[in-house]
C-alpha cells in the first residue's frame, strides 16, 4: 500500500519573491510556467493556479510587490516636504544604487520586464507602460512645484526636464544590465543635474544632496 505524507507546506510569499527574480531577470515573454513552478519551490499545477490564477495574474502581483519593495526609490518625486530638486535628485541617486544591487538582477524591472512583448500580451507591456508613464508624472510635479516656487523659471527649456529626467532614469537599465556599476551612475546624477542648476533662477540655492 503507497504511503501518503503531509503535503508539502506552500509559502507564498516566497514564491512570489522568487518568481519577482525570475520574472526581473528574464522578462515576461521568455518565462515558462515550467521555470515559474520549478523556481517557486517545485510546486504542481494545481497549486500554482489555485494560488495566482495565472500566469499574467502572478505578473500583476509580482509588479505590486516590486513597486511596494525595490519600487520605493521612487518615493522621492511624490514627498512635498523634500525641496523639487532634492525630490528629483534623492530618486535618480537611489534607483542608480538600486538598479546596480547585486542582491537581485540588475536594472528596474518595470523597463525590462515586459518591453517587447506580443500582441496577445500587449495587456502586460501596457501595466509597465502605465508605470513608467507615473515616473514621469513624478518628474512633471517636481518641476511644476520649482516654477511655482520661483526656483526654475517657466522656458522651453524647463518644459523638457521631465522627459530628460525619465529618460536617463530609463536608460540607467541598460547601462545596469551592461555592468555599470553604482559609483558610475551617481556621477552622471551629479552631472544630469547641473542641467536643473543652469535653468535655475537663484543658482545658489541649488543644494547638492547625495
Amino acid at each position: 500500500m503507497a504511503r501518503t505524507g503531509r503535503p508539502r507546506e506552500f509559502d507564498r510569499d516566497k514564491a512570489l519573491d522568487a518568481a519577482l527574480t525570475l520574472f526581473w531577470a528574464q522578462g515576461y515573454e521568455p518565462t515558462s510556467l515550467n521555470q515559474l513552478k520549478a523556481c517557486m519551490g517545485n510546486i504542481s499545477p494545481a497549486s500554482f493556479y489555485a494560488a495566482f490564477g495565472s500566469k499574467e495574474a502572478l505578473f500583476r502581483e509580482v509588479v505590486q510587490r516590486y513597486l511596494q519593495t525595490h519600487g520605493q526609490v521612487m518615493a522621492p518625486l511624490w514627498d512635498e516636504t523634500l525641496p523639487p530638486r532634492e525630490a528629483v535628485e534623492r530618486t535618480l541617486r537611489g534607483s542608480a544604487r538600486m538598479q546596480t544591487g547585486r542582491a537581485h538582477p540588475a536594472g528596474c524591472m518595470i523597463v525590462l520586464g515586459a518591453c517587447n512583448c506580443s500582441p496577445e500580451n500587449r495587456p502586460v507591456q501596457t501595466l509597465l507602460e502605465t508605470e513608467r508613464e507615473r515616473s514621469r508624472s513624478g518628474f512633471a510635479a517636481c518641476v511644476r512645484r520649482a516654477v511655482a516656487n520661483g526656483e526654475l523659471a517657466a522656458s522651453t527649456a524647463t518644459e523638457t526636464l521631465p522627459t530628460l529626467f525619465a529618460t536617463f532614469l530609463h536608460g540607467m537599465s541598460c547601462e545596469a544590465r551592461d555592468g555599470d556599476r553604482a559609483k558610475k551612475l551617481d556621477a552622471a546624477v551629479t552631472t544630469l543635474m547641473q542641467v536643473w542648476d543652469s535653468l535655475a533662477l537663484h543658482p545658489g540655492r541649488a543644494a547638492h544632496s547625495q
